[in-house]
């Protein structure tokens, strides 16, 4: 990476974030700092998990002589212009090296003149189809040129700089085979410097995420779509250039009959100065176009909502419009602890900007005289209702059953009363998205008192039954790809803080009682799952989160008998889900630690 490139990187973040965070920024890159050590030691994970994980020369050949019960021919679609001879010849060297023969390359060139190698290449294999455009009509309509010439059955997207690791298609022939159903896949990939073997960045993703594509496009590379889907949507619009791709995949998984993710490394994505993959200002047009692929995708599903630019480029914040002024009943448990509950209802009270609400104290036999003369207080407020809980224990999912039988809000936030909002807006934010018909549980970043990272999402088998990931980060620290600060879907949010219609919290029966304290959360997130409802994570409502300040943590030994109790019965009612991979989150990734990590090991 040359001088002037940093250079240039370094004030285009000044420009859009200012001193300090351009300052933060450049400290991070010092070598010896902790995310400077931390990338060096994942790009080492990173080659040991190819050393490990890749297929051997053995595995290879075994590829190439396998029969498959069905050969697609596959139509890898590339639009050309000014491509540098040594990257289409590596381009298509990829091809002629592919495990799996049944494809043909399709390049439409729109240089404004044709080059003599060009043509040498093009005739190593009449695999290779070749179309000179005499003209540059641009990104899509190049693309369309290309995709005239296709005469496969599905349809893969390859940039002319960018290449495929040989069994690429052999994978995706497997996964066709497998899923024949399936109308649009894609792969993780990782990025590719100058030199072909120096492999850094590899992009782990998730299974299909609606709210982590609305964020930004993490499906990208490697995309494959049934011709047949191609054909109903249509082909790229040249209105979206610059973000054609994201705008044909956001068209394509509104009406893919079947959406399958492969995780593993199946592209390679070429880094240089002009290259998006290194520098995100290299094509600032593009994420205009981006946020107009996003709006027309709203659009066409009937939804308000506003798109904005968030603290990075290329990364979007979608606030949906909350139709109508539904009223929203707010859950908060408390025996005694009356500092806590004051600091929460508080917050509530100075924070909040959403005016149709109501509070809901389920009082659970408090014993000191100042929490009742504070609930004297409280009730001169007509948004606060005290319901009184007369049977002894604690019995989380029973105690939030009885408040939701008090609600007279169509929506349902349950919150912890060890916490503290910051977020003005937080009804509005996630009312907006539990509106929405293929939502069915919204849940809030939640911070420690230093700012760290309590809760941001919840994926299953990490640290254990279920674990809390980006454990530990700074609030506004981006994290693996970005996702400690985008909306995003996981399987599961804490109870802590979350918001459900009290429509479907009745029909999924509320909060399961056989889970009194643990796990009574996850297994609502995992009823509401199987409805087919998405849950998702909101990192634009924010709250402080003194954990365990009521029932304190798991230490005693009746207390960690007790959890390893609740954690067979969560895995003996769904075993089936614990298991799989968690869909949000990705197989390559470690279990062991909270943040994504790269496995090492034989997966």
């Amino acid at each position: 990476m040359n001088l002037r490139f940093i250079v240039s990187r370094t004030i285009q973040f000044y420009q859009k974030n200012g001193i300090i965070k351009t300052l933060k920024k450049v400290i991070s890159k010092i070598p010896f700092s902790k995310q400077k050590r931390e990338e060096k030691e994942e790009t080492q994970n990173y080659k040991l998990w190819i050393q490990n994980n890749e297929p051997s020369e053995e595995e290879l050949e075994n590829q190439r002589n396998y029969k498959f019960n069905y050969n697609p021919k596959i139509s890898v679609i590339v639009p050309m212009y000014n491509t540098k001879e040594q990257y289409l010849k590596e381009l298509i060297d990829s091809l002629l090296q592919q495990t799996y023969s049944n494809w043909e390359l399709c390049l439409a060139d729109g240089s404004m003149e044709e080059q003599e190698y060009v043509q040498r290449l093009v005739n190593q294999d009449e695999r290779i189809k070749y179309k000179f455009l005499n003209a540059n009509k641009g990104i899509s309509e190049n693309s369309n040129e290309a995709l005239k010439l296709a005469s496969g059955e599905y349809i893969a997207l390859l940039d002319h700089d960018d290449i495929l690791p040989v069994f690429s298609l052999y994978e995706i022939v497997k996964t066709i085979n497998e899923n024949p159903e399936a109308e649009f896949i894609y792969t993780d990939e990782d990025k590719l410097l100058e030199e072909k073997e120096n492999r850094i960045g590899p992009h782990f993703k998730p299974d299909y995420a609606p709210d982590t594509l609305m964020s930004y496009n993490y499906i990208c590379h490697f995309s494959i779509f049934k011709k047949s889907l191609l054909d109903r949507i249509g082909g790229f619009r040249k209105e979206f250039d610059g973000s054609q791709d994201y705008d044909l995949i956001l068209r394509a998984v509104e009406q893919a009959n079947q959406i399958i993710h492969i995780p593993k490394i199946l592209y390679h994505w070429r880094m240089n100065i002009d290259s998006v993959a290194l520098n995100s200002a290299a094509k600032p047009y593009a994420y205009e176009a981006a946020k107009k692929a996003i709006r027309a995708h709203l659009e066409r599903k009937g939804i308000k909502a506003k798109v904005e630019d968030s603290s990075i480029l290329g990364i979007y914040k979608v606030q949906y419009e909350v139709v109508g002024n539904p009223k929203v009943s707010i859950i908060i448990l408390n025996k005694d602890h009356k500092k806590d509950l004051k600091r929460c209802i508080n917050s509530i009270l100075e924070k909040t900007t959403y005016n149709n609400y109501e509070i809901i104290i389920v009082e659970n036999n408090s014993e000191t005289k100042s929490i009742f003369k504070y609930y004297d207080s409280l009730e001169k407020n007509e948004k606060i209702k005290i319901v009184k809980y007369e049977e002894k224990g604690f019995n989380y999912a029973k105690l939030n059953n009885f408040g939701v039988s008090y609600c007279t809000g169509e929506y349902i936030v349950l919150l912890n009363n060890d916490t503290k909002i910051i977020t003005n807006n937080w009804i509005e934010t996630m009312l907006g998205n539990c509106q929405r018909q293929d939502v069915g549980i919204v849940g809030a970043k939640l911070l420690y008192g230093n700012t760290k990272v309590q809760h941001a999402g919840v994926v299953l088998g990490l640290t254990g039954v279920a674990g809390h990931v980006n454990l530990g980060l700074d609030a506004e620290e981006p994290g693996y790809m970005a996702r400690n600060i985008i909306s995003q879907n996981f399987t599961a949010v804490t109870g802590a803080m979350l918001m459900i219609s009290k429509q479907d919290y009745e029909e999924v029966g509320g909060l399961d009682t056989d889970f009194p304290v643990a796990y009574n959360d996850i297994d609502l997130c995992l009823k509401i799952r199987q409805k087919n409802k998405l849950v998702v994570l909101n990192p634009f409502v924010q709250a402080y989160h003194f954990e365990s300040r009521t029932r304190g943590y798991e230490t005693t030994k009746e207390k960690e008998n007790r959890l390893e109790e609740d954690t067979k019965k969560l895995k003996n009612k769904w075993g089936s889900i614990f298991e799989k991979e968690d869909p949000y989150f990705n197989i390559n990734f470690r279990h062991d630690v909270s943040n994504m990590r790269i496995r090492t090991d034989k997966i």
